[in-house]
């Protein structure tokens, strides 16, 4: 019985973490972009989510962002954010906001 119980809560954690970036929140990456990156952009989030489409935002979070901290890390302000773990704690969100506010997406942030 030890055995089973130790086995489901296994597989019920390992399960949980495997999806915590499906728990990423649209609404939660549009509060976490203004707090800690519309100085940093010099946009608003509206602005900055049309930047681009659904699918070339896609393409810069790959491989952990790596286009996306090209094309928005020019400054030393901005290179040192998205280098550090808050960034990468915060990434799913961020590309949830602006892959729903995408500028082919039709949607339009309230910010």
């Amino acid at each position: 019985m030890k055995r089973v119980t130790g086995l489901l809560l296994a597989i019920f954690l390992g399960l949980s973490l495997a999806t915590s970036t499906a728990l990423a929140d649209p609404a939660k990456g549009q509060k976490l972009y203004l707090k800690y990156m519309k100085k940093t952009t010099g946009m608003n989030g509206a602005k900055f989510a049309a930047v681009h489409t659904q699918d070339e935002w896609e393409e810069l979070f790959e491989e952990d962002g790596a286009g996306f901290k090209k094309e928005f890390g020019t400054s030393d302000r901005a290179k040192k954010f998205f280098g550090g773990k808050k960034f990468e704690k915060i990434m799913p969100h961020i590309k949830d906001f602006v892959i729903e506010y995408a500028s082919d997406s039709g949607n339009v942030p309230s910010c």
